[in-house]
């Protein structure tokens, strides 16, 4: 091997180990509070279970991490990841929303479902139970549509 290649891997082998010592912030708070969806609109048990499989990790204030994201830069990543999902739904703080933020956000989630958007491919990946099979998909559009309906006509 020449010195420049041992030179390259071993600057890239100091950088990860670094890295190791940068941990993000990580997102543990609770689903459920003051301002969570609930406040707003009626949210069956079986939506919350499908929510909570499928949805929480990126669009709650409670992620369940996996080991792996203790190890960086791949903790950073989905840290990322979590960050972009709750900045574009959040359930916990749902209720904060403006009315017509609220029926853009169920008609965004229709949407996305619809498409199978979401959840993410990346995410499904790793985490098969999130992924969600043709009745969590009818249960959760029913729902979704509903409360669209609904919050578009309390505006």
């Amino acid at each position: 091997m020449n010195k420049r290649l041992r030179n390259i891997l071993v600057g890239f082998g100091i950088v990860i180990v670094m890295l190791q010592f940068v941990q993000p912030t990580r997102n543990l708070g609770f689903v459920e509070g003051k301002e969570d969806i609930s406040k707003t609109v009626d949210v069956p048990l079986e939506v919350k279970s499908i929510l909570q499989k499928s949805c929480n990790d990126c669009h709650s204030n409670a992620t369940v991490y996996p080991w792996y994201t203790n190890i960086q830069p791949l903790g950073l990543w989905i840290q990322h990841h979590v960050d972009e999902g709750k900045q574009e739904l959040n359930f916990s703080t749902f209720n904060l929303y403006s009315p017509k933020k609220k029926a853009h956000k169920m008609e965004e989630l229709i949407e996305m479902v619809e498409t199978n958007e979401m959840p993410l491919n990346s995410y499904t990946w790793i985490h098969k139970e999130a992924v969600l099979n043709e009745g969590d998909k009818a249960v959760l559009l029913q729902w979704a549509k509903a409360t669209f309906t609904s919050l578009k006509a309390a505006q």
